[in-house]
């Protein structure tokens, strides 16, 4: 079992490495990890203190089960109907990508004729960024109102009052960008 994890580690450290660019001198600054005890990761041959393994994980961006979970593969083809859906009345939202980005939300939003969808605030600070697709869509945030057609873009503030409605006789579709700020505690 050791055995697996170490040659897990060794391949998603080096893997997750090049995918970013960066040499082992590069990685070794990033994270702390001296360039020899990355080599010896990549070479399978090291058995790491949690300590190592926290910094790598947080200089190359992911979680320590990332690094000695099986290597993924290169590519995953997610099947239509495959991603998160959810419905907020009579709209229909979809989750555009599988795997979340950290303070990201990405969705498709499917509009039928003659709908409305109230969104929900976000933290203070957050942006959000409307793309209507297809149709027509009107946004109000902050008691302004845009009227969207398709390749239109809004950015406005996330973290107030705003809607969407599709006030025609035809479907609309709009993708919904939020970067989210941080929650302060």
């Amino acid at each position: 079992m050791l055995d697996k994890t170490a040659s897990n580690l060794a391949r998603n450290i080096k893997q997750l490495r090049e995918a970013r660019g960066l040499t082992q001198q590069r990685l070794s600054k990033a994270s702390g990890v001296p360039r020899p005890t990355l080599a010896n990761l990549e070479s399978g041959s090291a058995n790491p203190t949690l300590s190592v393994l926290l910094k790598v994980a947080a200089a190359l961006q992911v979680t320590v089960e990332e690094l000695i979970a099986p290597p993924r593969a290169s590519a995953r083809h997610y099947r239509a109907g495959t991603l998160p859906t959810k419905t907020r009345g009579k709209v229909q939202i979809r989750e555009l990508l599988p795997d979340p980005i950290p303070s990201m939300a990405i969705e498709r939003m499917a509009f039928p004729p003659q709908t409305h969808m109230t969104g929900i605030p976000h933290t203070p600070g957050t942006r959000e960024y409307l793309t209507c697709e297809s149709g027509r869509i009107q946004l109000v945030a902050s008691g302004e109102r845009w009227d969207l057609e398709p390749g239109d873009v809004v950015v406005f503030r996330g973290d107030q009052k705003h809607s969407y409605h599709n006030n025609t006789l035809d479907h609309a579709t709009a993708y919904s960008v939020v970067a989210l700020a941080p929650s302060i505690t």
